[in-house]
């Protein structure tokens, strides 16, 4: 079941992306030869005024072929003759789509979960937070003198604090259920009546530092509405995490091994499964979310890197041509392969062989 999962999956996430092209080619009277879903031999195909639709054998991939994309043409609604802003909007729409359906999809799982609030659910045995007389029911009000409006105040503010008492982390190390010299004083309001509980900290298995406590989750009245702001910040975080992972990447911090090709993507799917339908549901989005930021990355035949080389001939004129700009983005093509590969061998080894 999951390996249908992961097709559609596929499919949804590469059908947005290309029809966000589409779309925008449209917009900018662009003429689009082909808009195709999958890749391969046809098996379903239309045309419909200047563009054939299709639908191919395998569900992996798809593009939407346009008019002077990677040649020279004499056609007036050909890319390669429109200005350099049309061009741009075009090559981001993909990305833009792929980044909004995240948004949706996100906004989507908290309107029909809930939100976290300030309220505690459960007290774990033996945390801190037991230990202090914390207990279910509880509303947090108050970390020191910060406020606390939802659930996400209280992690950011328990950092916030760390950092200012040890600029130099030293309380940050420690081993896995080791307690921590810092106290926190929380405000909690407790039966109509407001109490102060101080507390100390510890490190959870991942090395995180927690009091040991979970949300009671619950909708506000305006919550289809709120949802959609909350999908977008909750989008917007995980984007710079994302792109922290990516630095941590190039810088050589992390290697390969924090990649994963469809072999890893389908066995995430998997695992996502057993937890239900919103489990899949926030895997797609963070998928779709990937999809948009690693193609807007300034590298040759992603569109980052055709967006790059607008501004580069945008500089040097007619001194670089088409014919070099398809090379570069040949390379660029060739050692994502070679890229994709080397992940697809890793998966392999960690998901199949162990």
């Amino acid at each position: 079941m999951f390996i249908i999962y992961s097709i559609l999956i596929f499919c949804l996430l590469i059908f947005v992306h290309e029809f966000g092209h589409l779309i925008s080619a449209k917009l900018c009277k662009v003429r689009v030869n082909e808009f195709a879903l999958g890749m391969g031999p046809k098996l379903f195909s239309r045309q419909k005024g200047e563009t054939l639709y299709s639908l191919r054998a395998i569900p992996i991939g798809g593009f939407c072929a346009m008019e002077g994309e990677n040649e020279e043409s004499d056609d007036p609604n050909s890319f390669s003759s429109k200005p350099a802003w049309m061009k741009a909007l075009v090559l981001v729409a993909g990305s833009l789509m792929n980044i909004i359906l995240a948004i949706v999809l996100v906004a989507a799982i908290i309107y029909y979960i809930g939100q976290p609030l300030s309220v505690v659910e459960t007290v774990a045995e033996d945390a801190p937070a037991a230990v202090a007389g914390l207990q279910s029911g509880d509303k947090i009000t108050a970390i020191g003198d910060t406020q606390i409006d939802e659930w996400g105040d209280i992690s950011a503010t328990l950092s916030s604090e760390l950092s200012s008492a040890s600029p130099g982390g030293e309380i940050f190390s420690g081993e896995p259920g080791a307690a921590t010299d810092f106290h926190v004083t929380l405000t909690v309001e407790r039966a109509g009546q407001e109490q102060k509980i101080e507390t100390s900290l510890y490190y959870n298995e991942e090395g995180n530092v927690m009091i040991g406590i979970t949300p009671a989750m619950g909708h506000s009245p305006v919550y289809f509405f709120k949802s959609f702001g909350l999908g977008t910040r909750t989008v917007f975080q995980m984007t710079g995490m994302m792109y922290s992972a990516l630095w941590d990447l190039v810088t050589g911090k992390t290697g390969l091994d924090g990649l994963s090709g469809p072999i890893g993507i389908v066995k995430t799917v998997g695992d996502s499964v057993q937890y239900g339908f919103s489990s899949i549901v926030q895997l797609t989005a963070l998928i779709s979310l990937n999809l948009g930021i690693i193609n807007l990355l300034p590298f040759p035949a992603l569109d980052g890197g055709r967006l790059l080389f607008l501004v580069i001939r945008k500089v040097a004129g007619k001194r670089i041509s088409d014919a070099v700009e398809a090379k570069v983005h040949l390379i660029g093509i060739i050692l994502l392969l070679a890229l994709m590969v080397v992940v697809t061998f890793k998966d392999v080894d960690r998901f199949i062989l162990n």
